[in-house]
């Protein structure tokens, strides 16, 4: 059995006995009987103490505010894990509806209407009082078919 008085390190252990002089022995990986690795020689990990500790924390402080609401109880474990899990669940249900409708409601690549709104403007319909003063013409939509003249007829 160890002294209480011995440090423990994984790589070495070093005797502070008063009784006898410092000595320093190797820690042996394959050595089980040393109690080296286990979770409960070394305490807990300082996250689970910070854990503990602010969920002590967070419960003393709040009870005030949560009596104040009328809050006096905690639900039941089915409905602390139901409830936000129906939350999630509707949220992505509503993207996923959201989604499907943008779909439905936007009309086939080769459809006119894609091209063509009711704020188009034919060149012909625009209409000038002052036909001598017209340095620039009036803002108006480019044709379809004058497009694939200029694209592809004009390409040789």
């Amino acid at each position: 059995m160890e002294s209480p008085h011995s440090v423990n390190s994984p790589r070495r252990t070093l005797s502070l006995s008063k009784k006898r002089r410092a000595t320093v022995s190797f820690f042996d990986p394959e050595d089980k009987t040393s109690g080296f690795g286990l979770s409960g020689d070394h305490g807990p990990k300082p996250s689970e103490v910070y854990g503990f500790v602010g969920s002590i924390t967070t419960v003393v402080a709040t009870e005030s505010w949560l009596q104040s609401a009328g809050i006096s109880y905690y639900p039941s474990r089915y409905w602390a894990l139901a409830v936000p899990t129906y939350v999630m669940v509707t949220i992505v249900l509503m993207l996923g509806f959201y989604i499907g409708l943008n779909f439905i409601s936007t009309p086939s690549p080769s459809s006119l209407n894609t091209v063509f709104d009711e704020f188009s403007r034919d060149p012909s319909s625009n209409e000038c009082s002052l036909e001598d003063e017209k340095p620039i013409d009036p803002i108006s939509d480019i044709g379809l078919d004058r497009i694939n003249d200029i694209m592809f007829n004009n390409a040789t």
